[in-house]
Formats: C-alpha cells, structure tokens, sequence
C-alpha cells in the first residue's frame, strides 16, 4: 500500500430509500407531542434517571447550558424544563450510554463505515478513547494519548511553513477551549482558523458591522418580551430555536405582533403550545405569526425595499412614519436611501418578491406607526451572494424607523451552535486584529503572526490545491458541514494528517488524511474533574451573555478528556515546555485561563467571578447608542441591489432546510413531522404546480444538477413532496444536498456559502 493509497469511502452513504409516510404538515408546534418526543427520545440514549438528573440541571444557574443552539436563559430560569424538544434530543446524543472504542474499529473498517447514512453513523455512540488510522490502514486502532500529541507536533514541525496548517473551530467548544485553541494556531505561527461562523453568520457580522459598528446582535431576551412588532425572516424557531417561542408568545400575551416573512410557512409560527404552562397542555396554544409574507427565495430585498418605498410615501404626507430626529442625530445617508427608492418600479418589486400586495399593505400599516421594532433572522438571510445586503436592507428598516440602541428594539441575529458567537469574541478568526496581536504580545509574551489566514472557503481550497497538509477540527463535522461535498472531501484526503477531537462518529471521521486521528472528548453536561476538583466553563450565548457552565453526568469514559486539556497538553508537548505561557497550568486550572482572557480579549473583564449565576453582558456599542467607529460617527443607511439570479427556463431555487429531528449535521432521527414527512430524508418539496408542468406526480424519484463554472454536481435520487412553496423554489434537506453547493460561489464580503439559493434542474429517473 504505497504512497499512491487512497481509501474506498463514500462521500454520500446509503441512498437507498425508506418507506417513506406522510402526512399534512402539522399546524401546532410543541406540547405534549413535544414533551413525549423529547422524553422518549432521552429514556432510549440515556434511561430514565441519568435523563431525569441531567434534564433538571440543563440551562439552570447551576448547572450547564444546552450544548444544541445558542439562544439565551431568562433571567428567572423555569426549575421544571428550562429547555425544549431539540435541546433534549441534544443531550441525550451527547449523553448517550451507547459507546464506542477500539473494538468497534477493528471490526469495521472506516470504508465499511462510510457506507452507512449519518444518521446511522450518529446512533453508534460516544467515542471512548483516543484512536489512530495509520497511512495505508482502513481501521483505527488504539494510540495513547502522549503518542497522540507527539504525532500532531511531529507533522506541524515538518510542515515548511506554518500556513500549512489549518486548525477548525465549531461552535460547541467553551470559550476556554476556543481561546486556548486560538492562541496555540497563533503561537505555531498561522492565522488559519476557519470556523463555522464562516458557514452561517458571517454575513451577518460583516453587515451589522458595516451599518451599526458590532457583529453581533443589540437586543437582549427581555427586549423581545415588550417589542410591538417582531419580525422573523429566514428563520424556523419551531425547529431550529423552539425556546424562542416562549419570549414570541410574551410578546404576543403583551399585545406585539408578529410577522414571519419565509418561502415556507413554519408550523413554530403557526400556533405553539407552551409546555411549561397548563394551557399548553389542555388550552389552544397561542397563535405566533399575525402575518405570514410567503416571500420567494432570497427575494427579501425588493419585499424590504418596497415597504420602505411605502412607508415613504406615508412619510412624505405626515413626516412622522420615520423617526427623523434620530435619523438626524444617529444615522447618515438617509437622503441618499430615499433617492434610491424612487429609482425602483413598485410593480416589478412586486413580481420579484412573490407576496401578494394586500400582505404587504398590511405589514406596511402595522409597521407605520410603532418604533419598538426587533428583527430576527437567520441562515435564510444570510446563505445567499447578497446576503451581506440582506442583513443591511433590513437594518434599513429599523433605522428609518429609530429602532435602535433602545429597549424594546433592534437587531437580533439568531446564531446556531452553543457558543459560536463565543468562539468569535474569544480570538477565532482568520482576520488580522492588530488591538488584540498588540495584547497578546503584552499579556502572553509572543507575536502573533500579522499575515491574514484562511477562512473555510480559502481552506478547502488549500487542501484541494495540496497546499495545506494539516488539518484538525476542534468539534464538528466539516466534511458535511461545508459546501461542495465531494470537493471537500478530495481536499480533506489531500492533508498528510487530519485530527478531529470529538464526542460522536461523523463522516469526517471516515474522510480523511493519508494518517487521521481521533481524539475523545468531554461533552457538555459530564463532570469535568481534576486533582480531585471540579471545573466548569464559560459561554456566550445569542446576544452576548457570558455564563457559566458546570456538567454533573459522570464522563462517558476513564479515557476521554476535556477540549481545554487536549490542547493545553498538545501545546506543552510541540513547544516542549519552552514557551511564554505555561500551557500545561493553563489546562489544568480553568481559572488561570480566564485570567488570560480578561487580560487579552475586548469586553471581558472579573470573568471567573461574573460569569456566575445570570452572568453578565459583553459591551455593545449599539445599545449606548456610540457610533463613533464608524463613517461621520454615525450609523450607515445603505444603497443595496436587487438580487439577479436569471435562472434559465428549466432551473429552479433551491433552499436548503433542516428537517425537526436534526441539529446542523446530526441527524437524531428520520422525521419531519411539523412538515408532515416520516420516515425518510431524501425528498425534495415542490409546489404542486411545478411539480404539474414538470409532469412529475407525488413520490416520484428525481436527481438534482446544479451547473456553475460549466462544472455540474448531481445529487442523487430524492422522492418529490407536493408543498406550499412559492411557485419557482424548491426545498431539501441539507447535508445531504450541500453537495450542490460549489465551493467558490458564496456571499460577497463575507464568503458565507449561497446554500440558500442554489440553481438546479432537475431529472426524473426511474428508481
């Protein structure tokens, strides 16, 4: 097996189909199908009392925080459930007593493996030691953990450069583990740190940034509570964020209303019935969204634009729709948006966005006279070329409207994973900060390096073009995480050596360098001790909260240990104890690390002791109303185009979705039941007109192709489901369908993947 060896695996596992079962989509969203699914779904991975003692302790003061999405805690925590359907399903994945080691490898090589779905691969359970695939081996075998860390230095120390090396971040990670792990790419000598916020938010962050000078969110859970209209654009709380439908459902109880603008109408802002309360049990449930904008795909623009064009003209008459004296005080470029409107066509806005005009009059009258205004969005905005603009055309509105830097009020991003936003804040990020190089030095005593590093995008790239010849993942699942799968996966098995520090089996485990490395590690909820002691981490959550987070489950294994630890001592191990910082301290005694925070990282100060009990607040700019960073001092009113995607007469939009029983890539189980869909994931949902004039009936079998660059990638054998989709658009689930997306065609600015807007055709087979 020479150096030409490269392993059989599959990029795309088992494709063959289930017996499939489906039902109208459901027009209620949690209760007491909600609290039976979660229940069953954590007393068949965990039992009843591990389920039980964890549950109680999920998101409370003293306990730990959910390891699925990044939404906030109320200030005063329900002692019952202080959690929902999906955070449950998180843990008990993470928790599960199903565990897997070196037994399991040697029976089943990574090809045999890789023939499986993901969903499959998930269900085998926690990783219990530290493992090795050796160049020119299909199996993973045992490697002490000493051997591990010498393996790891070994290659970084023979790469020529520094920049061979990419070092990933998920958004699971502690921010003591992400800080620790930004500080060793830094001290090796490289910027390439590639995260998962390149894949989701990033356009985010590049548009707040541009317009009101912070990447993140101004909003805190409480602003939500007394808001008078929310809009939800691009967004599934119901799925992706469901404990958001406890602070949508105060918002109604207060008299605010509700507008969902999406291309489906999500079953979480129809109508949710409140677990936590008696009448979510027996009672109604409470209708969410008061208006739906069925708005066509990564058409938000023309909708955002025409509204404004009408408040306009209300404007115009009564010169009080727009909040002019803080547009005075606060905003530039006010005149210059207005010049810019009555240079666009109310009619052919009308045709690009797809709502009928009467919804639109109507939000247009709800939105005319409040000021108390909050916006909430996600991967629907921002996974597009001009997603970047579409943050900023709604940023727009809330200007014109002064609904910023005040309660009530303001921008409110949705990021997905646990503590990706904390990452960021912490020190991940392939950009050069000079503010926080110039700390580093002064505070851990190295130069960190001054050249740009890779994002996601330039790293697949690297690895494709043989490049970079290491890659480690501190969490996640990159392969099927990132665009362009079968491309990516030739990148990954380009490196000489990839190393992934996980919980769970994913197919980066089984795509990988001629040598890989599987590294075991703590999940969230299990009791991180050392010396006898017990340590807890910290997190940021949506809107820029840092707490504390302690795990009480006893760890799945002797042999696993915690993120912090594996880099501290792979740190110690490459500079052999000859370093500025005293890396194998700093793994030991959380404490120190945070010590090293406050001193390195803007924002954070007294951690150890603050972050205690409700935490406390990041600095953000946008609610003291301070814009001096940005042009004139002033918040930015932009000029944005209306997006072209000329799709050719047998093309269609392709929007990649989630179904309800998955996380970002983990795939807990094989229903959709909110969409009405059991049992399988391979479908394609498709307006029933198109489906009509395709010539294509229910369940038949199609391939998608999409075709840039004169390049086609073909997704295989998907089952067709009539939808309430705009005519034109079409949905599915992604990974499976992220190998559509290429690789070099993303957002402008922020290079976040256009796996919100893909253009395909599709080709009926014959099963």
């Amino acid at each position: 097996m020479g150096n030409g060896f490269r392993r059989k695996v599959s990029v795309r596992g088992n494709q063959d189909f289930l017996d499939i079962k489906l039902k109208d989509p459901m027009r209620v969203s949690a209760g007491p199908l909600g609290v039976q699914a979660a229940l069953r779904h954590s007393f068949k991975e965990m039992g009843v009392v591990r389920s039980m003692n964890a549950l109680l302790k999920m998101n409370q003061q003293d306990g730990f925080s959910c390891p699925s999405c990044a939404w906030p805690d109320p200030e005063k925590t329900s002692k019952f459930a202080e959690y929902c359907e999906n955070g449950a399903k998180a843990l008990a994945d993470e928790a599960t007593t199903s565990h897997i080691g070196a037994d399991f490898f040697n029976k089943y090589s990574v090809e045999e493996l890789s023939l499986l779905t993901d969903y499959e691969l998930n269900k085998f359970g926690r990783i219990i030691e530290p493992l090795v695939m050796r160049e020119g081996s299909i199996h993973y075998e045992p490697i002490d953990w000493h051997e591990a860390y010498e393996m790891i230095s070994s290659e970084l120390k023979k790469l020529e450069s520094p920049d061979d090396a990419i070092f990933y971040t998920s958004g699971r990670s502690s921010n003591e583990a992400a800080f620790l792990y930004g500080m060793f790419a830094r001290a090796v000598g490289t910027n390439n740190m590639p995260d998962c916020s390149n894949m989701c938010h990033e356009s985010s962050g590049v548009a707040l940034g541009e317009t009101l000078g912070i990447g993140k969110g101004s909003i805190k859970l409480e602003d939500l509570y007394e808001a008078e209209v929310v809009i939800v654009a691009g967004q599934n709380p119901g799925t992706n964020h469901p404990r958001m439908l406890s602070a949508l459902e105060k918002c109604k109880q207060n008299g605010g209303k509700v507008i969902s603008i999406n291309p489906l109408k999500e079953s979480g802002l129809v109508n949710f019935k409140n677990p936590q309360h008696l009448s979510g049990w027996i009672g109604s449930g409470e209708d969410i969204a008061d208006l739906h904008l069925p708005v066509k795909i990564n058409q938000d623009i023309p909708l955002i634009k025409l509204i404004l064009i009408k408040l306009a003209a209300l404007d115009a008459i009564k010169n009080d729709i727009f909040d002019h004296q803080f547009l005075k005080t606060y905003v530039d470029g006010y005149q210059e948006l207005l010049n810019d409107l009555k240079t666009h066509d109310e009619k052919v806005l009308l045709a690009q966005c797809g709502v009928a005009l009467e919804t639109i009059n109507e939000a247009v009258n709800l939105l005319a006279r409040k000021s108390k205004i909050v916006v909430c969005w996600a991967m629907g905005l921002t996974q597009h070329k001009n997603g970047v603009e579409n943050i900023r055309e709604y940023v727009n509105l809330l200007l014109l409207k002064g609904a910023i830097g005040k309660p009530n009020a303001g921008t409110c991003p949705v990021r997905g994973h646990s503590n990706v936003q904390g990452d960021r804040s912490v020190g991940i990020m392939h950009i050069v900060n000079k503010e926080l190089n110039d700390r580093i030095e002064k505070h851990l005593g190295f130069t960190p390096p001054s050249k740009e590093g890779y994002d996601t995008v330039d790293a697949m790239k690297a690895m494709y073009d043989k490049k970079a010849k290491f890659f480690m993942c501190l969490g996640g699942n990159f392969l099927m995480a990132a665009s362009d799968t079968v491309y990516t996966a030739e990148a990954m098995q380009n490196c000489d050596l990839t190393v992934q520090v996980s919980t769970k089996l994913n197919r980066t485990h089984l795509v990988t360098g001629k040598k890989a490395l599987l590294l075991p590690t703590f999940g969230r909820s299990e009791k991180d001790m050392k010396k006898g002691k017990l340590r807890h981490i910290t997190v940021e959550n949506s809107m820029g909260q840092i707490r504390q987070s302690q795990g009480l489950l006893k760890p799945a294994s002797d042999t696993i240990k915690s993120e912090p630890d594996i880099i501290a001592q792979l740190a110690d191990t490459f500079f052999n104890g000859n370093h500025s910082m005293d890396w194998k301290a700093l793994g030991e005694n959380y404490d120190l690390i945070r010590e090293k925070i406050d001193m390195v990282v803007k924002g954070f100060k007294d951690t150890e002791r603050r972050a205690k009990g409700t935490g406390y607040y990041l600095p953000n700019n946008v609610r003291e109303l301070d814009f001096s960073k940005l042009p004139n001092g002033k918040a930015q009113l932009t000029i944005n185009k209306i997006p072209k995607h000329d799709l050719k007469p047998d093309e269609y939009m392709l929007m990649t979705i989630r179904s309800h029983d998955q996380f970002n890539t983990t795939i807990y189980g094989l229903d959709d039941r909110y969409r009405g869909v059991y049992n399988e994931r391979r479908v394609l949902f498709m307006n029933p007109d198109d489906m009509k004039a395709a010539d294509l009936n229910k369940l038949d079998v199609v391939n998608m192709t999409s075709t840039y660059d004169d390049t086609v990638r073909t997704a295989y054998r998907f089952k067709v489901v009539p939808y309430a989709i705009p005519k034109g658009d079409l949905a599915a689930y992604f990974p499976e369908t992220n190998v559509l997306v290429p690789y070099n065609h993303f957002a402008d600015k922020s290079k976040t993947p256009i796996s919100k807007s893909i253009r395909i055709r599709l080709i009926k087979t014959m099963d």
